[in-house]
């Protein structure tokens, strides 16, 4: 007598392909600056400097090159913290301004998907100004 197969056809990716795959879905659109304060003394700074790491990549900083990051680095034993500044036109229709995610207990990829949850979701959605043509539309646009 054998035991039906219950379980998952393949294993997840892991933490790192997560972060990945949110890093994939950031948008900075909404924000005028993103502000990364921690100390580098303390015991939970590790996965606030990761999340800066990966938030001054060049892809993220294309999505809105407007955006300022800035780091603070402090020696007084704040807990680290992510502040996001919000982009005036948006922020009258948000009713917000700025968005702080105290980032001392949290994971790089909850910070991830914290910053998708509330920032992402007030990016201006973009509009599609032409559709491409292929050669057989092209034929028949001349021959009339």
């Amino acid at each position: 007598m054998s035991i039906p197969y219950s379980g998952t056809v393949r294993r997840s990716g892991g933490v790192v392909s997560a972060i990945a795959k949110q890093l994939k879905s950031v948008n900075l659109k909404a924000a005028k600056r993103v502000t990364v304060q921690f100390d580098p003394f303390s015991d939970n700074v590790k996965h606030t400097r990761n999340f800066l790491h990966y938030i001054s990549s060049p892809k993220i900083a294309l999505t809105n090159p407007n955006c300022v990051l800035k780091t603070e680095v402090v020696c007084d034993r704040r807990e680290p913290t992510v502040n996001i500044t919000i982009i005036p036109s948006i922020a009258e229709t948000a009713n917000l301004k700025n968005i702080t995610i105290k980032s001392g207990n949290l994971s790089c990829l909850e910070i991830f998907q914290l910053l998708n949850k509330h920032l992402s979701s007030l990016a201006p959605v973009e509009q599609v100004s032409s559709t491409a043509q292929t050669k057989s539309e092209k034929k028949k646009g001349k021959k009339k």
